[in-house]
């Protein structure tokens, strides 16, 4: 099987499953527990978290595990609206969100909050004049992701800390990093909080992390709160803390090689489609890991399917999103027929050429074999 499905989520490298496995075999006690055992876990909680501030160019205090981004996202909206609402109650973000951010954000509304979205233009870029224009004394909360998950738009982040430090500086800003950590640099110094999963970078699911610089409270979604875990209460899941910043320190490693190389299986795959009666959705604004494009004339359920029956995995728009009109590109375009048949082929460094190869030959035959259909 072909797997082209890396922005869904990833295989687990060995040598991380290894110390998954050895952290849960070793080290038995609850990081929060007083005895011997609970403090040599404690010890090591400190020095994974140490080794992924040094990664993320943060510090080790500045990091709240959680079971995965959209836990973080959540955290990190609710925990700033519930917070901060004397000071107003208006928050904004994008239509280029995942769904646990645009949820949550939905949900908001229904707390009081007034939720604006930031206009996008044709080529998928925010209006940073229109998000200039809606951010006002009241505006408490922005969330944009880094880049998108359906079609990889990057957002120009310290951009966007510019106009909301010229306009509102008490206002906050988070960003779903989920898809950036390991696909391009990262700068923390631009936001507030930030977002992050573990199974995004060849780590296991179920652990994430959120960002939040020192100097910023937020209300925890969940209590039980100890010195350990000061805004999400649990025990600590060491191996799983530890796995994903062993995944941090890989992913963050050779990252200009890594791109490089990506980059080169991205141009190959759209010379390859170019033939094709297909609108082709990512652009010079996306990362090159992921390449959206719309088929037009089939629906991209149906081409899924046909094509993994050729050996090859891709997905319609996002894995939380599978069966949906794709979010982003109805908000892009505005046409059904670009947004209803969408596909996502999303690649990594350890895709091959011969893989490309592969499934070039698989698109040209479901594809034309499901337009005589």
């Amino acid at each position: 099987m072909i797997y082209l499905d890396y922005s869904a989520t990833t295989p687990v490298l060995e040598e991380i499953l290894s110390s998954y496995i050895k952290v849960t075999r070793d080290f038995t006690g609850n990081a929060n527990s007083i005895h011997n055992l609970g403090t040599k876990s404690k010890e090591l909680l400190l020095k994974a978290s140490k080794q992924v501030a040094e990664c993320l160019n943060c510090k080790w205090n500045e990091i709240i595990y959680t079971s995965g981004a959209s836990e973080s996202n959540a955290t990190a909206i609710k925990g700033v609206c519930y917070k901060y609402s004397s000071r107003g109650k208006h928050i904004i973000t994008s239509k280029l969100e995942h769904k646990s951010v645009l949820e949550t954000f939905e949900y908001m509304e229904t707390q009081g909050f007034k939720v604006s979205y930031v206009k996008i233009n044709q080529d998928g870029s925010l209006d940073m004049k229109d998000l200039e224009n809606l951010i006002n004394n009241e505006t408490i909360l922005i969330s944009i992701c880094a880049v998108n998950s359906e079609v990889g738009y990057k957002a120009p982040l310290k951009t966007i800390r510019q106009i909301i430090n010229k306009k509102n500086k008490l206002t906050i800003f988070h960003s779903d990093m989920t898809q950036a950590l390991g696909k391009m640099k990262i700068n923390l110094n631009d936001v507030d909080l930030a977002s992050f999963s573990a199974h995004k970078i060849y780590s296991p699911k179920g652990i994430g992390l959120l960002y939040k610089r020192n100097n910023l409270s937020i209300e925890p979604l969940i209590y039980g709160l100890t010195d350990n875990t000061p805004f999400r209460g649990g025990t600590p899941a060491l191996p799983l803390m530890v796995s994903f910043s062993k995944g941090i320190r890989i992913a963050t490693e050779n990252l200009d090689k890594n791109i490089e190389k990506v980059k080169r299986l991205r141009d190959k795959l759209e010379h390859g489609l170019k033939e094709y009666n297909i609108h082709i959705n990512s652009n010079h604004l996306c990362i090159p890991h992921i390449f959206n494009l719309s088929l037009l004339k089939i629906k991209s359920e149906t081409f899924v399917r046909a094509i993994e029956k050729e050996g090859i995995c891709i997905s319609t728009t996002t894995a939380c999103s599978s069966l949906e009109e794709s979010t982003t590109l109805n908000a892009i375009t505005s046409d059904k027929n670009i947004s209803t048949t969408s596909i996502r082929i999303s690649i990594s460094h350890h895709t091959t050429e011969n893989e490309i190869d592969k499934f070039l030959l698989a698109f040209d035959k479901v594809y034309n074999e499901l337009l005589l259909k």
